[in-house]
């Protein structure tokens, strides 16, 4: 029997909003036990913010300068906090089967977390998500947030934000 996935909505009006809910997500992933691995996935239309989230994410949790989306070099790897933190965007991959020479699976150590932009790429290839984030738009400069707990470690994450 597969555990109900719990969910939150949040309306970010303006990308500094969208960067506000990224640093509440790293408030809460930090309360994360150190031993854990987590895997967010960040689905959305171009432009809808997935970005500008992990910028505040990363921002809050010591990073300075501009978050660039990792487009062309797919990964982008951080340490911060104790912590191994990777940034990927799988919007390029031709095929799923690239996957495989990402290395995802050898990023996923304890304590580390893994930001993945464009998870319908992989089309199931990855493992499951501990966190499940889909932006959409919701007028001019607003978007919608739902995020959506698909693991234990996940319903913890979303239960601090």
């Amino acid at each position: 029997m597969r555990e109900s996935t719990v969910t939150i909505e949040h309306v970010a009006q303006g990308a500094d909003e969208m960067r506000a809910f990224g640093a509440r997500l790293a408030r809460a992933l930090l309360a994360t036990p150190a031993h854990e691995s987590l895997l967010v996935t960040l689905s959305g239309d171009l432009g809808a913010g997935k970005t500008t989230l992990v910028g505040g994410l990363l921002a809050e949790l010591g990073h300075i300068g501009p978050v660039r989306s990792p487009t062309y070099t797919l990964l982008e790897p951080y340490r911060l906090q104790g912590r191994d933190i990777t940034h990927c965007d799988l919007y390029r991959l031709r095929h799923p089967d690239e996957l495989d020479d990402l290395g995802l699976r050898d990023l996923r150590g304890a304590g580390s977390v893994l930001l993945v932009e464009w998870p319908e790429k992989a089309e199931g290839r990855l493992n499951a998500a501990d966190l499940a984030l889909t932006l959409d738009y919701a007028g001019p400069d607003a978007r919608r947030l739902v995020a959506a707990a698909c693991s234990p470690v996940g319903q913890a994450v979303l239960g601090r934000l």
